[in-house]
């Protein structure tokens, strides 16, 4: 598998991972919103830049540890 398919597949699974959790807290938080894209949407703009970030961590630290 080349770097691009690992790091999408991670990305991927990173956002599964923590949209998921997400979800769960959401519609287990006891909202009653007309729309629950209200309470969607944020979480989900969130669970991007959190996966993003989280990403670019596990990359350099593993470019990090094959360059040793």
């Amino acid at each position: 598998m080349n770097p691009k398919q690992a790091g999408a597949l991670r990305r991927a699974g990173i956002y599964f991972v923590v949209g998921y959790g997400g979800l769960v807290l959401v519609n287990n938080s006891g909202l009653q919103l007309d729309n629950m894209w209200i309470a969607y949407l944020p979480m989900f703009i969130a669970v991007y830049f959190f996966s993003r970030w989280a990403d670019a961590k596990i990359a350099s630290r593993s470019s990090n540890q094959s360059d040793d």
